[in-house]
């Protein structure tokens, strides 16, 4: 989407994006983590991470340019159903082919990334998830043994859509919530509390 913005007279066209399938991770966490800061210093971080303006002239920003981006971002849909394989970098990542079989390591880190703070080790988190492929045959596939994830998950961070993210967690929550009788209390509010931080998106990021 554009936007028109007005310094010394005169407007100047800005870029801010037009759907969530553009926002990544990195940015997506710029944004829940402003929302621990003040609503000014809130404002200035969604404004950052959505669009192409520079800070110099968010700082400038009238009070009613800045009306006009969050009226624009919350316009903004989260659409679609979970995609169990994705591609970064010509590499193919799948879901967890079988929550089930989820292993006990695996549900430790992700507890652990949660207990250590969800908003900044959403990548994480993302890379217990999703691991690459190593073999694949019509809609079956197989990923690859858990391991250190960290490579992945930085790369994650960069190229991973908020979008993939919620989907991923909705399916994932709805897992949970089947088995909330045998997972940990704290693992189980944990990610309650999950899935109310990924609705910041489907409400519009934000407020002024």
């Amino acid at each position: 989407m554009k936007v028109k913005i007005k310094k010394e007279g005169k407007k100047k066209t800005y870029n801010i994006v037009n759907s969530w399938d553009e926002v990544t991770i990195e940015k997506w966490q710029q944004i829940v983590l402003g929302k621990k800061k003040s609503k000014t210093a809130e404002a200035k971080e969604t404004i950052k991470a959505l669009s192409d303006l520079p800070m110099k002239l968010i700082d400038a920003m009238a009070l009613s340019d800045v009306a006009t981006i969050f009226e624009k971002l919350s316009k903004l849909q989260m659409k679609g159903k979970l995609k169990k394989v994705f591609e970064i970098d010509g590499i193919e990542y799948g879901f967890l082919p079988d929550l089930d079989e989820i292993t006990l390591g695996e549900w430790a880190d992700i507890e652990h990334n949660m207990k250590e703070g969800v908003e900044k080790n959403m990548h994480k988190i993302m890379a217990v998830l999703f691991r690459p492929i190593t073999s694949k045959e019509d809609k079956m596939y197989s990923i690859e043994a858990y391991k250190d994830g960290r490579e992945r998950a930085e790369k994650f961070r960069k190229k991973m859509t908020i979008v993939q993210i919620n989907q991923a967690l909705v399916f994932f929550w709805t897992f949970g919530s089947e088995f909330a009788g045998i997972l940990p209390l704290y693992l189980t509010k944990q990610m309650m509390k999950l899935k109310a931080e990924i609705s910041l998106a489907q409400n519009g990021a934000g407020s002024v």
